[in-house]
C-alpha cells in the first residue's frame, strides 16, 4: 500500500508541475479515498496549493476534498496551518448565490463550498495555531456570512452544507475566549437567530437545520461567561423546545435555557413565556417513555429547569398565581421519583415567603409532604428526595403560625429516625429543620433537650463531622434547645421549673464543652447563641444545690472556658455588637460568681484585663 501511495504522491508531483486538471483529477480522487494515515510521511501541502490555484472548479472541490481528509490527522493539520493555504482556502469560500437552485453551476458551487468548509473546520480543529491565523486573516467574517445564505435542507447536498459549515464554525469557536467574543461582535448570534426564528414555522421539518445551528450557541455560552441572549432569542428558543419531537434538538434547547436561566431577568421572561406549564406538558405527555438513560437525562434536565426558575424572586411570585402551583403539587402523587422530587422542590421554593408557606399548609400541602417523607425517612431511601423534602418542610415551618400545625401534623416523629442517615447535606437539612421547628416551641424544646440518642448524636457531629455545615447545625441545634426550652421561664411563677431536659444534656459526655467551643466559631451569631445557652445553664445549675453548680463548674474549667473567651474577645473584639458585649458580660459576671476554681481560671486566662479591650464596652463605660 505504501508503494502505491508513493506512485500517487509522485503522480500528483508531477500533475503540478504541468497544471495538468486531467492528470491531477483521479489521483486526488485516490487521495481523498486512502487511509486518512498513509499521507502522514508526505508534504503535499505545495503541491495541493498550486493546484488550488488552477481556474477549474473541478480540480478546487477535489483538492478541498483531499485537504479536508488528510487533515483529520494531527500531523497534516500542523502542515496546512500556514498562511498562504488558509487564504486561499479563505477566497474560494465565497458563499454560493443562489442555494436554491438546480443548474449545474449552483451544485458545483455548493459541492466547492462544502468541501472547503470540511477543509478549514478539520485545520482549525483542536489547533490554535490555524484559528490564530484565520482570526488576523479576517476570515472567520466569510465564515459567518454563510449563514446570510438561506438554505433548506431538502436534498442530501444541501444538508451536508448546512452541517458542515456550522461544523467549520464551532470548530473555530472552540478556540478561545477572544475567539467567541469576536464572534458577538461580528453579530454571529444575531444571524443564528434569524435562521432559528425561520425554523419556527415548521420545527420537525427544519431539525437538520436546527441540529447544526444550537450548537454554535452553546459553544458561545460556554466561551464567555455571563453570555446572555436578548429576550427574543430566549424566547425563540423556548418556542422551539415546546414545538419540537426530536430529543436532541430538545436537550441541546433546555441546556441554553439552563444556562441562561442563571439569570433573574432571563427566569422572569421564561416564566412569562409559560415556559415551565410547557415542560410539565411535555413531560405529563412523554414520561411513560422515560425508560432509557438517554431519556432520563432529558427528562432531569428539564426538571431542573423548572426548579431554576423558580429560584428567581419576582418568576416564583409570578408563577404561584398561575396553574404551576397545581402542577407541581399534582407531581407529589407522581410514582416517577424524578417528576415527584422536582415537585417537592418546586413547592420548597414557592415556600420562601410566609404567605405562602402558611397558604400551603392550611391547604393540607404539609400533609402530602410528610405522607411522602414517613415512607422515605430510611438509610436505604434516595438522599435526592430526602434532601428537597427537608428544605421544603424547613421552609414551611419558618412562619410562627405554622409551627402548631407543623408539630401535631407529627413532623418530628417523622424526622428523629432520620439521625441513623449520615450523609452529610440530608443531616444539615435534617438539623435545620429541627432548629427552626423548636424556634419558641417551648414544650417541644424541653422534650429534644431529653433526648438522649438526639443529643448524644448532635455532641458526636458538632465535634468529628468534616462537614461545616453539619458542625454549624449541631451546635446552633443545641443552642437553641436550651435558649427556647428555658429561655422564657417565668421567675415569679410557683410551679417549680422542670429542669430534667437540662440536667440531662449537662450529664452527657461533652455537651458542655461542645457548647464552649461554640465561643470560638468564626460566626458572631453563633457566639452570641452559645453565650446565651451557657449563661441559662449557668444561671439555672448556680441557683440548684452547691454541689450541681461545682458540677457544670467543673465541666467548664475542664472545657477550657477561660481560653475559649479569651480566644473570642482577642479575634473579635472590635467587631462585636452591642447584644454580643452585653451576653458575654452577663456570662463572665455569672462564672464570677461560681467556684473559686472557676475564678481563678479565668483570672489564669486575664478575662478582665481582655474586657477592657473591646472598644465598644469601653465607648460604653465612659459615655
Amino acid at each position: 500500500m505504501e508503494a502505491e501511495m508513493d506512485e500517487i504522491i509522485a503522480g500528483l508531483k508531477n500533475a503540478t508541475l504541468e497544471k495538468s486538471s486531467e492528470r491531477a483529477l483521479p489521483l486526488l480522487k485516490q487521495l481523498s479515498d486512502a487511509e486518512t494515515n498513509l499521507c502522514d510521511k508526505y508534504d503535499i501541502k505545495n503541491d495541493l496549493l498550486e493546484l488550488l490555484q488552477l481556474p477549474d472548479a473541478g480540480v478546487q472541490i477535489q483538492v478541498a476534498r483531499c485537504i479536508a481528509e488528510v487533515a483529520k490527522t494531527e500531523h497534516q493539520r500542523t502542515k496546512f496551518s500556514k498562511e498562504d493555504i488558509i487564504r486561499r482556502l479563505t477566497e474560494l469560500l465565497q458563499s454560493p448565490a443562489v442555494l436554491g437552485g438546480g443548474n449545474a453551476t449552483d451544485r458545483a458551487a455548493l459541492e466547492l463550498a462544502t468541501q472547503i468548509c470540511r477543509a478549514l473546520g478539520n485545520i482549525c480543529y483542536a489547533n490554535d495555531e490555524a484559528r490564530n491565523i484565520i482570526k488576523e486573516l479576517g476570515a472567520d467574517e466569510r465564515f459567518f456570512a454563510l449563514l446570510d445564505y438561506d438554505v433548506d435542507t431538502d436534498d442530501e447536498e444541501r444538508e451536508q452544507f448546512v452541517r458542515v459549515r456550522c461544523g467549520l464554525i464551532s470548530n473555530y469557536l472552540l478556540g478561545s475566549d477572544e475567539i467567541a467574543e469576536r464572534a458577538v461582535e461580528l453579530k454571529l448570534i444575531d444571524r443564528l437567530e434569524r435562521i432559528l426564528t425561520r425554523c419556527l414555522c415548521d420545527v420537525d421539518r427544519h431539525e437538520e437545520l436546527l441540529l447544526s445551528i444550537l450548537p454554535p450557541l452553546s459553544i458561545l455560552t460556554e466561551q464567555i461567561s455571563d453570555l446572555y441572549f436578548a429576550p427574543s432569542l430566549n424566547k425563540t428558543i423556548a418556542q422551539i423546545l415546546a414545538k419540537c419531537t426530536n430529543p436532541d434538538i430538545a436537550e441541546s434547547c433546555l441546556a441554553l435555557l439552563h444556562y441562561e436561566a442563571q439569570n433573574d431577568d432571563v427566569k422572569l421572561l421564561l416564566a412569562e413565556e409559560g415556559l415551565c406549564e410547557t415542560i410539565y406538558q411535555l413531560l405529563e405527555k412523554y414520561k411513560t417513555f422515560a425508560n432509557t438513560d438517554e431519556a432520563r437525562v432529558l427528562m432531569k434536565l428539564a426538571c431542573d429547569l423548572i426548579v431554576l426558575i423558580l429560584t428567581g424572586d419576582k418568576s416564583m411570585h409570578y408563577l404561584y398565581s398561575t396553574p404551576l402551583l397545581k402542577c407541581m403539587e399534582d407531581w407529589l402523587d407522581s410514582s416517577d421519583v424524578e417528576l415527584l422530587t422536582t415537585g417537592v422542590l418546586a413547592l420548597g421554593n414557592f415556600a420562601r415567603t410566609d404567605s405562602h408557606c402558611i397558604h400551603m399548609v392550611e391547604n393540607k400541602i404539609m400533609h402530602k409532604l410528610l405522607a411522602i417523607l414517613a415512607k422515605n425517612n430510611g438509610t436505604e431511601h434516595q438522599m435526592t428526595l430526602q434532601h428537597a423534602l427537608l428544605s421544603t418542610l424547613k421552609n414551611l415551618v419558618i412562619p410562627k403560625p405554622n409551627k402548631a400545625a407543623v408539630i401535631e401534623a407529627g413532623l418530628v416523629d417523622i424526622i428523629l429516625p432520620m439521625l441513623e442517615i449520615h450523609q452529610a447535606p440530608v443531616v444539615f437539612k435534617l438539623l435545620g429543620t429541627l432548629r427552626m421547628t423548636v424556634d419558641g416551641q417551648e414544650n417541644l424544646a424541653s422534650q429534644l433537650l431529653q433526648n438522649e440518642k438526639l443529643v448524644k448524636q448532635l455532641v458526636h457531629w458538632s465535634q468529628t463531622s468534616e462537614f461545616t455545615g453539619v458542625l454549624g447545625e449541631s451546635l446552633r441545634l443545641m443552642a437553641w434547645l436550651i435558649k427556647h426550652a428555658y429561655q422564657q421561664r417565668d421567675s415569679s411563677a410557683k410551679v417549680p421549673m422542670d429542669d430534667t431536659g437540662l440536667r440531662k444534656f449537662v450529664a452527657i459526655e461533652g455537651a458542655v464543652a461542645s457548647m464552649v467551643g461554640m465561643l470560638a466559631s468564626t460566626h458572631l451569631v453563633m457566639q452570641n447563641e452559645a453565650l446565651i445557652a451557657l449563661s441559662i445553664l449557668t444561671t439555672l445549675y448556680h441557683s440548684k444545690a452547691a454541689t450541681e453548680g461545682n458540677t457544670l463548674d467543673e465541666l467548664l474549667v475542664q472545657a477550657d472556658v477561660g481560653a475559649k473567651l479569651a480566644e473570642q474577645i482577642t479575634l473579635n473584639g472590635e467587631s462585636m455588637t452591642k447584644e454580643l458585649v452585653e451576653n458575654l458580660q452577663t456570662f463572665v459576671k455569672l462564672l464570677r460568681s461560681s467556684s473559686d476554681a472557676l475564678v481563678a481560671h479565668l483570672r489564669q486566662h486575664n478575662i478582665e484585663e481582655l474586657l477592657k479591650t473591646i472598644p465598644s464596652l469601653v465607648e460604653y463605660c465612659t459615655l
